[in-house]
């Protein structure tokens, strides 16, 4: 069996490795595609660096449209050369489901897109366009399947992966504290972003957001894990806090010991700052309280606003079906509002915990793991489909 795998950016690596791992258990398989570190590390060697498509925002992606036109041309070519027996994209669906169009548009190759849009917060109709060149879906959330199967596609959710993500143990966060010098006082994770558009436009905010907060918090450690593609940049960004940081670089370190780092600094935190996305979900596995900010540039925000359809940006608000993680979204991202929420979690953050252990208790906690139910899921709905 041949599978033609794609995905653009970190969360997309994460998935696809577990998917990879989860077929190599179920089915004979040879994978190519286009994926990061985690992905060539389960047997795929990519097309290209996968990190040219970590571009988020309409304003960001015209000026690299051009490169990414070529990329998406030469990424539908290989799967029609290949013929594989599936053809399954991972999140980035500006990128994916544009392969897979151009991939329907001259075969009848299997699709599969991993990580069902948010049809549900904004553009409803995508669901609709998507049906056209989709088979199959796996969604991460469990209020998703009615969407995707409305407009004509297979659905399946399969769970997220943050529920299965190892926990630090205590001795990794007691050698954590010690390198770092942490001693035991508490810990203030801050978390601008993985892509280099956030960083640029969230550090700035972030930075008088800590140094206003630490102003009656002197006692807090503040210790930012930064992505390897941005670790740079946020070294330099945080050079303008006015308050020690330690930052957190997995380029310095084996990708095991990077690896227990993160693991350790979100476990041992008392309080988060962090960007809107997935990594709510990470906080929230390791129940951290949180404030959750984020902006996009004016063109971006102006559009988004007039698309959304929901209420909160968050997803354990989401998930959870509360809304007491505090957001400080567009015009509202400002340092002094940052503080205040940050000021007011640390004294309450009881039903923010509370809502973080049904969050994970929806998203598949304690069953199966989520890569292995989702690779089944392709193979049966494969195999249904060849039965008829």
């Amino acid at each position: 069996m041949r599978v033609f795998l794609v995905a653009g950016e970190a969360s997309g690596d994460k998935l696809g490795a577990a998917l990879m791992a989860g077929l190599k258990l179920q089915t004979g398989v040879e994978f190519h595609g286009v994926g990061g570190q985690l992905m060539q590390a389960e047997g795929m060697q990519s097309l290209f660096p996968m990190d040219e498509l970590s571009v988020m925002g309409l304003a960001e992606v015209l000026p690299k449209y051009p490169e990414l036109r070529r990329r998406l041309h030469q990424t539908a070519k290989a799967v029609l050369d290949l013929q594989p027996d599936l053809l399954i994209t991972i999140d980035s669906p500006d990128f994916g489901l544009r392969v897979a169009k151009l991939v329907k548009a001259e075969s009848t190759i299997r699709t599969v897109h991993y990580v069902a849009p948010s049809v549900w917060a904004w553009r409803p109709k995508r669901a609709d366009k998507m049906a056209k060149v989709i088979d199959h879906v796996l969604a991460l959330l469990p209020f998703e399947p009615p969407y995707m199967t409305a407009a004509g596609m297979e659905c399946d959710f399969v769970g997220h992966p943050v529920v299965e993500e190892p926990n630090a143990t205590d001795e990794e966060i007691k050698n954590f504290r010690s390198e770092f010098e942490l001693s035991d006082r508490p810990v203030l994770l801050a978390l601008p972003g993985s892509r280099r558009g956030e960083v640029n436009r969230l550090a700035p905010v972030f930075g008088p957001a800590i140094t206003a907060f630490k102003q009656m918090n002197a006692e807090f450690e503040v210790v930012v894990p930064a992505a390897g593609s941005v670790a740079d940049l946020v070294k330099q960004q945080v050079r303008d806090w006015g308050v020690m940081v330690h930052v957190l670089d997995p380029n310095a370190y084996d990708l095991a010991t990077a690896q227990a780092h993160k693991r350790a600094a979100f476990r041992t935190a008392d309080l988060a700052l962090a960007a809107s996305g997935t990594v709510s979900l990470e906080l929230a596995a390791t129940e951290t309280p949180m404030v959750i900010a984020y902006d996009f540039n004016k063109i971006t925000r102006f559009l988004m606003k007039r698309m959304a359809l929901i209420d909160t940006a968050t997803l354990v608000n989401l998930v959870s079906d509360t809304r007491v993680v505090p957001e400080c979204l567009f015009e509202n991202c400002r340092a002094e509002l940052i503080a205040e929420q940050l000021r007011e979690i640390k004294e309450h953050p009881e039903d923010q915990i509370a809502a973080m252990r049904l969050t994970m208790e929806r998203l598949g906690k304690g069953g199966e793991a989520p890569g292995l139910r989702a690779a089944k899921a392709v193979l049966k709905r494969m195999n249904d489909g060849e039965a008829e």
